[in-house]
């Protein structure tokens, strides 16, 4: 890239980030549901925007399909909620897994039986009126638009457990990506405050068919500070100007809803129930440049409820709700890490605060966000002294 030239922001939604990598092919596994339309607007998008993704993108014949109706049964949904509103996004992810745990919904092999695709769509749509009231939809019109819409499709779509399988027995890298944080996970997360799939790390077996002995390196992906969009309990929010200089500086408003996105203290009882279930090999520490403007930063380190620590994080959201929080005050090191590139180059507050976290969990840090950009990587020896063991571990 020229030193005039202006760097390109893709925004990724539906479709696999690694397509900015022009070598890289992305599959849409079979635990990901789908809308179709979207998918091709956010295609077409990348594409004006320059990113070739010719024959570098693929969808599941498994996958299950969002339709509009679903996105319209999402917001009665949320309105029958009331005060109660778990802030979902309206894009019809809730009421399409709901269709698919009740064994009503479609899948996007069915886009290629025509006949039994509309006999299909019908009973369900029929349904939906039967359940929210007769709301304004084109059932016919819709059949008819999708009858178009799967001859576009159909060259993405493929077997993806055998196309998989067939890369990894060819000795190919798999890079698995998931789009939501762990506490949104449907069984793990602050439910009902979460998503309605698994997000942990069994996600990457049920959303691809991938067996678990299969996966190799967990990188957990953390940012220097917690961030929810949505609503939920959130124990380390800052609701006064270390929040709103989080908000300001991370930019932090959600890529698809464009909702601020509430921000406070890195949350170490959220990362420790994290490491439990999903197993982390190594960390990749992102954004800490945002916490270069701070005099002090501070780390929680437990919960405590009527003067005892809890020996977890808590499932029950009203206990979440009502914990104090432990934190632990780090000094701010106040100089911008941007341009740095190595990590003997980071200020030594930046580091002490890079091997607190280390330390805490008993995970290295391998790489450290400094920036938006994706040159703005930091990486560091996977060396770190484990928590009460007394040695170093060297992960090399």
């Amino acid at each position: 890239m020229g030193p005039n030239k202006v760097p390109t922001t893709f925004a990724f939604h539906l479709l696999p980030s690694g397509l900015v990598n022009p070598k890289c092919v992305g599959v849409i596994g079979n635990g990901v549901v789908i809308h179709v339309p979207s998918f091709f607007a956010e295609l077409d998008a990348l594409e004006a925007q320059g990113l070739d993704c010719t024959g570098r993108v693929f969808v599941s014949d498994r996958a299950q399909l969002v339709f509009d109706f679903h996105q319209i049964v999402d917001g009665l949904k949320e309105v029958e909620l009331g005060g109660s509103s778990i802030g979902t996004t309206k894009k019809g992810i809730g009421p399409a897994y709901s269709g698919k745990a009740s064994r009503s919904g479609l899948r996007v092999h069915h886009l290629f039986d025509p006949e039994t695709f509309a006999a299909k769509f019908r009973r369900v749509v029929e349904g939906r009126f039967k359940r929210y009231g007769h709301f304004e939809y084109d059932t016919e019109g819709e059949i008819l638009r999708y009858k178009a819409l799967a001859e576009r499709l159909r060259p993405y779509v493929v077997d993806s457990v055998v196309y998989i399988h067939k890369a990894l027995s060819e000795g190919k890298k798999l890079l698995v990506e998931g789009a939501n944080a762990l506490m949104l996970d449907i069984d793990f997360g602050t439910y009902p405050f979460v998503t309605s799939s698994a997000t942990a790390i069994g996600g990457v077996c049920t959303g691809l068919g991938l067996p678990p002995k299969s996966i190799g390196t967990t990188i957990g992906v953390i940012k220097a500070y917690t961030t929810r969009v949505g609503g939920g309990p959130f124990p380390t929010e800052q609701l006064n100007d270390v929040g709103v200089q989080l908000q300001e500086v991370g930019h932090e408003y959600g890529t698809t809803t464009g909702r601020r996105r509430r921000c406070g203290w890195l949350d170490l009882v959220v990362l420790k129930y994290s490491c439990l279930i999903n197993g982390y090999d190594t960390f990749n520490l992102t954004k800490l440049d945002v916490l270069d403007g701070f005099k002090e930063i501070k780390i929680a380190t437990k919960y405590v409820r009527d003067g005892n620590e809890l020996p977890g994080f808590p499932a029950d959201l009203a206990v979440l709700d009502n914990v104090e929080v432990d934190y632990v005050t780090l000094p701010g090191w106040q100089t911008s890490i941007a341009s740095v590139r190595s990590y003997a180059e980071l200020p030594e507050n930046c580091k002490k605060y890079i091997e607190f976290i280390e330390q805490f969990l008993g995970i290295p840090i391998e790489w450290i966000g400094v920036g938006p950009g994706r040159d703005a990587m930091v990486k560091k020896e996977r060396r770190i002294k484990l928590q009460g063991l007394g040695h170093s571990a060297n992960t090399n």
